[in-house]
């Protein structure tokens, strides 16, 4: 059977599944905060943490004694909510991020269990931390990136959980960009982007020794160090040198000497599960399409063949306690919400500790299907397909929905914007266009130099092959994404100005100069690659490359309707970036609506204001292409802070 005639099938049969389209889904249920996620269990097992909303709605973490209800909200954020937290190796300290409005200028705190202190253990105006390693052996100490001494650099420094010391553990000589640690939590690895764009790893014998080159790789590779043996003479390292996909080796420190671990022809290996209690690998996922495992630790196998029966979806290991004998594990469904278990290795039982959004339960969600199509120059694209529940499969309204970096890629699971879009009778078409990752160095290469070229072809091929297919109705079609995604809506509107009815940007880039001109300092480090993957804004040989491919010089050709979202204290895509379009479309007397939120970044945290824009980019949608729309009155989502400036029609 052909891959068209599968296609067609699949949503013949899905199409059948209602006679009517079903309810509209709340955007509250789709967008709003979760009811809890991010189960986190302590080193010593005794405690369960996990992420939920106070009465205000504002995310808190959350604590609970295992097998007692005894459950309270640790931390008192008032506005932006908490997302991410770990356990201290220590048991009594839990330490989580903050920034300030999405700034990403984060902080990170610590809350200490017995007298519920909270202390900021980095309390530097203007500074980003990170957290870069906590060892089971090192239970009071955490290691931890700061841009203290340089805004433009990371050093590494030693912070005691006690007494708050923060002591400079590591300098950074200036083009560092990522560190490792050792068995003896020492920092004893170094990646560095090269001046060409490349790779270049460093490794030390102990805290006391000097650096030395150890392995690179030019700027058409793909190399990346995740960790030491336990012995501490070999080490980790995926790489796609002498073939396409990136393999998980095991390579000696003084020989060079290679053992090939995981590999999938496929797709590129690209995370890791290693037990950072022995340092050695447990895991790998590969996810062509759907996630599948190559368990590496023999011990592990049973486990992981268990697990995957519990539910229907794909799954991955969240947290273990320190004895390695309990795993919370959660599973993604195209069709559901997350689930989060309890798996216990020595009974081989798991339990359901609960979801994350038991509201999505029984709702008619709609299947995510990975596809394939063929793009004008030969190459063999991914993406995957919803369509939505109980229509007809035939010549619907289709929103590319794109995703953002350009170097990442979308994968299969429970999408909300997906979900969203076909509830609203939309064609969902995620399409994985050339540079992005995973699927090996020709097809992350096949998109240097491409922006507003092969890379926005890629997604007209892909509407092409909706269209063949009967799945799209040409006339219906629009773009819809976030960061490159956004970009990609801006190029859509000026560079194809009547191929799409209308177009929805957040927080894209319009001017690529200006972009790398504002660009957070740390990312100097990195700033080699932009250059040999986009073009280098400051050689005069790309200037016109770049120009080309920065809608704002186009701005005049925008024929259809825009919608432009922005953060204003966004530090990667500057609210500039949206201003600066908006102010050309005025200029040559277009039309657009531009909605900016004084207290978000790079995209929306605060729920009220992700519901606000959406709620509007749903009506604009509902406009432009015919969906369905829950209604929206008033200026604003109640405890949104938008902005909202209308341009012409």
């Amino acid at each position: 059977m052909s891959a068209r005639m599968l296609i067609l099938m699949v949503m013949l049969v899905c199409a059948s599944a209602y006679a009517d389209p079903p309810p509209l889904i709340a955007r509250d249920v789709l967008f709003g905060n979760p009811d809890r996620t991010s189960p986190r269990l302590s080193p010593d097992a005794k405690r369960l943490a996990w992420v939920a909303p106070d009465k205000n709605n504002v995310l808190q973490v959350w604590m609970k004694t295992i097998d007692k209800d005894d459950d309270r909200i640790l931390t008192a954020d008032r506005k932006r909510g908490i997302r991410r937290f770990f356990w201290a190796e220590d048991n009594r300290t839990i330490v989580y991020l903050q920034d300030n409005d999405g700034d990403e200028n984060y902080h990170l705190y610590g809350v200490d269990l017995p007298s519920g202190n909270v202390r900021d253990y980095t309390p530097f105006q203007g500074v980003r931390a990170s957290l870069q390693a906590i060892d089971p052996a090192f239970p009071g100490e955490m290691l931890v990136g700061l841009n203290l001494r340089d805004r433009t650099v990371f050093d590494i420094y030693r912070i005691q959980l006690e007494t708050g010391s923060v002591v400079l553990d590591t300098a950074n000589p200036g083009d560092v960009f990522d560190w490792t640690t050792d068995a003896k939590f020492q920092i004893r690895a170094a990646q560095v982007t090269t001046a060409d764009g490349g790779i270049e790893i460093r490794i030390r014998d102990d805290a006391k020794s000097p650096w030395r080159g150890w392995m690179s790789a030019p700027p058409d590779e793909i190399l990346h160090f995740h960790g030491f043996t336990p012995d501490g003479r070999s080490a980790y390292i995926t790489s796609s040198l002498g073939r396409d996909t990136a393999a998980l080796v095991e390579r000696s420190i003084t020989t060079g000497a290679e053992k090939r671990i995981a590999e999938s022809a496929e797709v590129d290996i690209e995370s890791v599960v290693i037990d950072h209690r022995t340092h050695t690998i447990d895991a790998v996922p590969v996810a062509p399409g759907r996630t599948t495992w190559i368990v590496v630790d023999p011990a592990l196998r049973d486990d992981y063949e268990a697990i995957a029966k519990l539910t229907d979806g794909d799954f991955q290991v969240e947290s273990r306690n320190r004895a390695n004998d309990v795993w919370l594990v959660a599973f993604t469904r195209d069709r559901g919400s997350v689930r989060y278990y309890a798996w216990d290795r020595k009974t081989k039982t798991g339990r359901l500790l609960f979801l994350q959004r038991p509201k999505l339960e029984g709702l008619a969600l709609a299947q995510m299907k990975p596809v394939t199509f063929t793009a004008r120059d030969g190459m063999k694209l991914h993406a995957y397909l919803t369509v939505p529940e109980g229509v007809p499969s035939t010549k619907l309204p289709l929103v590319l929905l794109v995703h953002g970096g350009p170097w990442s890629r979308d994968t299969w699971g429970y999408d909300a914007y997906a979900q969203w879009l076909a509830n609203r009778g939309y064609a969902v078409l995620q399409i994985n266009y050339r540079g992005s990752s995973g699927y090996g160095k020709a097809y992350i290469n096949a998109g240097n130099r491409q922006w507003g070229l092969k890379m926005q072809d890629d997604l007209i091929d892909g509407v092409k092959w909706a269209v063949d297919l009967r799945i799209a109705d040409p006339a219906r079609v629009a773009v819809l994404g976030g960061s490159y995604g956004g970009y990609a809506a801006l190029a859509a509107a000026t560079f194809t100005p009547t191929a799409f009815a209308c177009n929805v940007d957040v927080v894209g880039p319009s001017n690529l100069k200006t972009l790398l001109a504002a660009i957070p300092p740390y990312w100097k480090t990195i700033r080699a690659q932009f250059d040999y993957r986009m073009g280098n804004v400051d050689d005069p040989k790309d200037a016109e490359l770049m120009r080309n491919a920065s809608p704002l010089f186009r701005a005049s050709e925008i024929a259809r309707p825009l919608l432009i979202g922005q953060g204003a204290n966004d530090p990667r895509v500057n609210v500039r970036e949206s201003e600066q379009i908006v102010d050309a479309i005025e200029k040559n007397k277009g039309s657009v609506t531009y909605v900016v939120y004084p207290d978000e970044g790079h995209g929306f945290a605060r729920p009220e204001n992700r519901i606000d824009f959406n709620a509007r980019a749903e009506r604009f949608l509902a406009d432009c292409l015919g969906g369905r729309h829950e209604p929206f009155t008033g200026d604003r989502v109640p405890g949104s802070t938008a902005v909202v400036r209308k341009i012409g029609k």
